[in-house]
């Protein structure tokens, strides 16, 4: 196998230079390649590229802005290699990375593999704040993990690999964004190609991101889920519902108030309060883990807010997904 690394950059060049730096640092002995595709910066990365083309096999490529799934695409029909790895350029990878890819993949040989994410100890308090509210079993960052099967899992873009063949076969990504990802994976399950998790293969994703900017990206989660429970019913998991049953049970609290029933307000105190002892002591951070508690909340109300509206659009009023929520759909 030859490997390609995909990687779509969009005004980061102080995150790709991380990455590429990273990527110099592979025990890997083999060759392998490095594409990067700039989705129409405004604020180009090709004078960092430039400093690594002595120290990798890398290609640049500048196009229009179309969205990170089209310039996934984009770099792999271009790639020399017969497997894609594709990245987000905030991540950093270890230097065993492509070692453990090899050899999960030798050992049983899928078309598309998803690896977890980590974090460095230099990470802000608050991206571990985030790390945790987006990778642990006890909030809605587990619940897809814990309800996966391996053998079944669902690769997110931030770290995942496809076949040339799987890619050739899929067309790749679609234009929804957030969603894609899940959305190509049930794609290629329906197409004969497994796909699996390969836990040895993480990658340390540093999220960088403010409160702001994570309510909205949960938000748009929140609203894509309901339109791949249309598109694909028989993947759609109760589970999924879980945040939006938060809100809902959150305001039946407050207003059972009026009633003088607090104890529904109190469930959710207790949950809040563990979520925060769970943090601090597996961060060793007391600061990290008042974060926490404005990552989950923000977290539960984004995603719960956004499934909310988006069942209400598009189930009740049936409204097409490209038309309730135009803000998903990249035009390509």
């Amino acid at each position: 196998m030859k490997f390609s690394f995909i990687i779509p950059v969009y005004n980061r060049p102080d995150e790709i230079e991380e990455l590429l730096e990273s990527l110099t640092k592979q025990t890997y002995q083999k060759p392998f390649e490095v594409v990067i595709v700039e989705d129409g910066s405004t604020i180009p990365c090709e004078h960092i590229v430039d400093k690594y083309r002595t120290k990798l096999n890398i290609t640049y490529y500048l196009k229009y802005n179309s969205g990170p799934g089209d310039s996934r695409n984009f770099g792999m029909l271009y790639a020399k290699g017969d497997y894609f790895i594709i990245l987000d350029s905030d991540c950093i990878i270890p230097p065993n990375y492509l070692i453990a890819v090899e050899k999960s993949l030798e050992e049983r040989y899928v078309d598309c593999f998803g690896g977890p994410d980590n974090m460095l100890p230099s990470f802000t308090a608050i991206q571990k704040a985030i790390n945790f509210t987006m990778t642990s079993v006890l909030t809605t960052g587990g619940v897809r993990g814990a309800t996966e099967k391996l053998e079944k899992f669902q690769p997110r873009s931030f770290n995942m690999g496809i076949s040339s063949k799987a890619f050739e076969a899929s067309k790749g990504f679609s234009n929804i964004h957030p969603g894609e990802d899940p959305d190509l994976s049930i794609r290629l399950w329906k197409l004969g190609f497994e796909t699996k998790l390969i836990p040895e293969a993480f990658v340390y994703h540093k999220r960088r991101i403010d409160w702001e900017k994570f309510y909205i990206q949960v938000n748009k989660f929140g609203k894509v889920r309901p339109i791949l429970n249309q598109w694909y019913p028989e993947y759609a998991k109760p589970t999924f519902f879980l945040p939006a049953l938060f809100v809902i049970g959150f305001i039946v609290g407050v207003l059972a108030l009026i009633f003088t029933f607090d104890w529904i307000l109190k469930l959710y105190f207790a949950y809040t309060v563990l979520i925060f002892l769970v943090s601090t002591i597996k961060n060793r951070n007391l600061k990290v883990g008042f974060y926490t508690i404005i990552a989950l909340w923000r977290q539960f109300f984004g995603y719960g807010l956004g499934f909310i509206e988006s069942y209400y659009k598009i189930n009740i009023l049936r409204k097409k997904p490209q038309e309730a929520f135009p803000e998903l759909f990249f035009k390509v």
